[in-house]
């Protein structure tokens, strides 16, 4: 999975993730402050350390080598928010810093930190490769990077670097791990017929569900075309509590609420852009296969969820979302959960590159998906950079071949941060999908008879 997220980058496709934290200080706190906190704790941040090594001729996939020296004057840089160092001007810096790719002779990392937000605050913009961290690997890198309450951080000096591998050692690793992929291939081929039959044999036993739909059927939207290289970024906030409120009242979970969300928004950017929603749409949703606590990798899976944007009815529309969840969890438990992973570990090394760029760059149809959706759980306890209090966190995925509207979703305490990443040639402007989220949540509140907050941060119910 690692080495398809680095074969998948192209010119116009950049497979790095971003974290952005918004950070309120009482007091004196500044770059160098930041730069001091990131230093003194290099042995917490282990992937950070880390740089691609390719294997010679290209044999296989690249490995990491660890320990490596960190140039933290390359690493670290400081960027000016234009005034008045609102919301939009700060989305338009994320914005730049995502549009330019990482440098791989480098540890596939950058910390962009923001000056000029109003009220005295910054901003942290965080850039690291996909195939360093997933979402839960960067969940836990950021518990980490951060002081949690009541956590006591073992800082030092960063240790000395450590040697690289020999080309002789490099060849000896490939080898033996092809020969290990050569015996499990036969294994490999079997679980996949035999899960491609169980699905369509629990396909049939479901019978047919018109509203939702089919597998490879994606249908042609302005959400779908040639990406472009530059990337524009928009975030906004909701209530986690008032989230959860919701989607327990339309007997509904937080991830599929987040769903219904996704899908309210993307109707109304249909109707405005095409000027219909008359089929449903498909995301790709990518779901974790390992929850533990490691730094790095990507232990993924994903998917295929139909989002009913053709329905006008919002609780229609979260019930159907459900629907489309509980089936595609399903396949997927059927199929396997690590199944995808295996497969990609089978890419060609010498040709998987250049099939990407090809693919990255002709307007083919993408009949798998029309948008990414992701949610992740995010620290549930308020941390601190060097005495700065983070606030808000925003997080973005990466974007597909012909599909360049990513919609990532981490919770944080009390929030959840909305995060939509997408090129210079979707939308007139990215924060009219923010906003569209916005009224469709609002939409679900009321189709579940939840009024406002009460002064006393109660809610109520009316009747409908």
């Amino acid at each position: 999975m690692d080495a398809m997220l680095l074969y998948s980058e192209t010119p116009n496709l950049h497979t790095h993730t971003l974290k952005v934290a918004i950070l309120d200080c009482d007091g004196e706190f500044d770059f160098e402050a930041f730069r001091l906190h990131v230093r003194r704790r290099p042995h917490l941040l282990e992937p950070l350390r880390y740089k691609l090594v390719d294997i010679p001729w290209q044999l296989h996939h690249p490995m990491w080598q660890e320990n490596c020296d960190v140039d933290l004057d390359y690493h670290l840089r400081r960027v000016q928010v234009p005034a008045p160092g609102g919301r939009r001007e700060l989305d338009d810096v994320v914005g730049q810093v995502a549009s330019t790719p990482l440098d791989r002779s480098r540890p596939l990392w950058e910390f962009h930190f923001a000056e000029g937000l109003a009220d005295g605050r910054f901003a942290l913009i965080g850039k690291v490769h996909h195939a360093l961290a997933d979402g839960i690997a960067s969940v836990n890198l950021l518990a980490r990077a951060m002081d949690l309450k009541g956590s006591v951080t073992d800082e030092r000096e960063p240790d000395e670097a450590g040697i690289g591998a020999a080309k002789g050692d490099l060849l000896r690793a490939a080898a033996r791990d092809h020969a290990r992929q050569i015996a499990e291939l036969p294994g490999l081929v079997k679980d996949a017929a035999v899960g491609m039959s169980r699905v369509r044999r629990r396909s049939k036993q479901r019978g047919d569900h018109p509203d939702l739909a089919d597998a490879f059927a994606a249908p042609p939207t302005f959400l779908n075309h040639v990406v472009s290289p530059r990337r524009r970024f928009a975030g906004t906030t909701l209530p986690l509590a008032e989230v959860k409120a919701t989607a327990k009242a339309l007997d509904s979970t937080v991830n599929d609420m987040v769903l219904a969300i996704a899908t309210g928004g993307l109707r109304t950017l249909l109707l405005h852009y095409d000027g219909e929603a008359r089929r449903p749409i498909i995301a790709s949703v990518p779901t974790a296969t390992d929850k533990s606590d490691r730094l790095t990798g990507n232990e993924i899976s994903g998917l295929m969820i139909s989002l009913p944007v053709h329905v006008a009815d919002p609780a229609e529309r979260a019930r159907l979302v459900s629907l489309a969840t509980r089936i595609a969890k399903e396949d997927h438990e059927i199929m396997g959960p690590e199944l995808y992973g295996r497969l990609m570990a089978y890419l060609p090394t010498a040709f998987a590159p250049a099939a990407f760029r090809w693919l990255g760059r002709h307007d083919v149809p993408n009949k798998l998906m029309n948008v990414a959706v992701s949610s992740v759980v995010g620290p549930r306890e308020r941390g601190h950079f060097g005495g700065a209090a983070v606030t808000e966190i925003y997080s973005t995925g990466v974007l597909s071949p012909g599909a360049p509207v990513n919609i990532t979703v981490w919770s944080y305490v009390d929030g959840l941060g909305i995060a939509v990443l997408t090129d210079d040639l979707t939308f007139e402007d990215p924060h009219e999908a923010t906003d569209a989220m916005t009224k469709a949540f609002a939409e679900l509140r009321r189709a579940a008879g939840i009024s406002a907050k009460t002064k006393s941060g109660g809610e109520h119910r009316v009747e409908r």
